[in-house]
This record gives structure tokens, sequence and C-alpha cells, in this order.
């Protein structure tokens, strides 16, 4: 057993060994390669700013300060953006956000815009639904958004329930709703879809029904680990056959957990996946140490795939 005390004197010997070493003898040191930086593999992490919705909701953190958390405290290259922490769509508002993305050097990957369902519940407006659809999209041009989600809804309502699936008219509708989005995401450089998020969506069967009927270019998903409909075992397999259609993923707190982090995530990448590894956490307490955690967790898989390990964080 290699005790502290053990431990330093091994490194006291060590020293004095170099010590005596005799001068210009530099057969007898092992000189190491210099460092290959074109070997340098980046590390694809992202977290979403729902993440900090506890802190946005005690009026402690807006979009600007998220970008400086990004940055500056977790040293992260990107910013995961949830709608609720874009507090206007204006025109200035999006140019400064724009200007806070540039000065940072900060990508945006993904834009999670909650309450703006492809398919709503009777009584809502389709009107300012599908304004508010095109309004995200132009942000998404203006800030070089990697993807934009948009959850199918509608509201499972009235005793309905998410493995029932979708009406036939709502189906066609948001098939082509989605299409219309996915064409434009497709000729300015982006994609649009939907996450394994709520309602149909959660199901495979649905979600590969969908991707097939819209079968554009521009249309891809959001995998959120775990949210799959079913047991371990089909929650396990619908992500690895959901695998090639993802653009974005989002990583909650028990996946991160989650002894077989590495074996999950490699689906992803084993289908050719080049995204983002984006954690997201829920809890809305002690944010900052809890994302730090999460971040920690998928830094060291993606870290081990660039040494050539399997990224196994619990062996």
């Amino acid at each position: 057993m290699t005790t502290r005390r053990n431990f330093f004197r091994s490194l006291a010997t060590g020293a004095a060994a170099i010590a005596v070493a005799p001068a210009g003898t530099a057969a007898a040191m092992t000189v190491a390669p210099p460092v290959n930086r074109e070997a340098f593999k980046p590390l694809r992490i992202s977290m979403l700013s729902y993440s900090f919705h506890g802190l946005v909701g005690a009026g402690m953190m807006d979009i600007f300060h998220f970008l400086e958390t990004c940055k500056y405290r977790y040293g992260l290259d990107a910013a995961d953006l949830w709608n609720g922490m874009i507090t206007s769509t204006d025109d200035g508002f999006i140019d400064r956000v724009h200007t806070a993305l540039e000065d940072r050097q900060l990508v945006v990957p993904n834009i999670a815009v909650d309450g703006t369902t492809i398919m709503q519940v009777e009584g809502e407006d389709p009107a300012a639904n599908r304004a508010m659809q095109d309004r995200y999209m132009q942000i998404a041009r203006r800030w070089g958004v990697g993807f934009v989600r948009f959850d199918a809804g509608p509201r499972m309502l009235n005793g309905r329930k998410d493995i029932d699936g979708w009406t036939e008219r709502e189906f066609d509708f948001i098939v082509t709703r989605y299409r219309e989005l996915a064409q434009f995401a497709g000729d300015n450089g982006f994609k649009v879809g939907a996450e394994v998020h709520w309602g149909p969506e959660r199901c495979w069967v649905h979600m590969e029904k969908l991707i097939k009927a819209v079968a554009h270019p521009g249309f891809a998903i959001c995998m959120h680990f775990g949210g799959w409909y079913g047991s371990r075992e089909e929650v396990l397999a619908a992500e690895k056959a959901a695998a090639p259609y993802v653009a974005h993923t989002h990583i909650p707190w028990n996946v991160c957990e989650d002894p077989a982090l590495h074996e999950r995530l490699a689906v992803l990448r084993n289908a050719g996946y080049t995204g983002y590894y984006s954690v997201e956490h829920h809890s809305g307490k002690n944010e900052y140490n809890m994302v730090e955690a999460q971040l920690g967790k998928v830094r060291a898989v993606l870290t081990g795939w660039n040494r050539g390990e399997d990224g196994n964080i619990h062996a």
C-alpha cells in the first residue's frame, strides 16, 4: 500500500538521483517528445442555460451573466440557450446578445424553445405561435445556431397518454410544419426538430415515425438522455436506435451518475455524432456546483476517449 509517507519518500529519492547525475549527460535522462498541438481534440461540452433556472427565478442571473459563466467559470466555448433567458426577441436585445457572444467567442449549439409547440391544443393562438417560431428561426440564423428545438406537441389532455401517439390530423400538421422549418434551417446552415422531452416524442415508435415522415436533411432531434418511454432496456435501445438522427444532446443528473455513462454517450460517437455533449440540471438548487459536477463527469468521459480509453470513469 502506498501511504503519503512512502509517496513523499519516493519523491525525495527521485530528486536525489537527479541531483547527483553528472552535468551534461543527456543520455542519462529520458526526453519526452514535444507536445503535438495539432493532435489536440476539442471537448465539445456545453450546458443548457435552463440549468440555472433557479437563479433566473431569483433574479440572480440573466443571459449575459450566463455567457460569462460559460466562458470564465467553466472554460467552455459554447452556450446552449433556453428561451427562458431570451427575455426579448426585439432586434436591439438580439444584437446585444450577438455582440456578447462574439466578445466571448462563444458558439450557440442549440436554442431550446419552450412554449411554442408545433401543434397546439384548441383555444391557443396558432398565428402567434407560428410567428414566434419564425422569429426564433431568424434569431438562429443571426447567431449562427446549430440546432433549434420546438416540441411537436400538443399537450396530452383528457386522459390521452404519450404512448397513444398523435391523431392523423395532428401528425399531418406536425410533419408539414416541420418540413417548412427544416427547409429554412437547411437553407441557412442549421437544423431544427423535436426533443425527447414530453408527449409522443418520448416514445421511439412515434419519434421514428416522425423522423421518417419529415424526411428532410434540415430536420433532426435532440436526445434528452433518459427521456424515452419504457423500461431501462427499452430506453437504452431507443438511445441507440435514435443516435443517427441526433443533432444535439441534453444529459441530466441521473444519467451523469450512471456507471454506464461512457457507454450511453458512446452510442452517439459510434454513430458519427459531431455535436456537443450538453448537460442539463433540473433541481433549481446549488446550481453552480451541481452543474460543475455534471460537466466534470462528461468532460472525464470525453477526455478518456481522446486518450484512446473507453471513458469509463467508474472503473
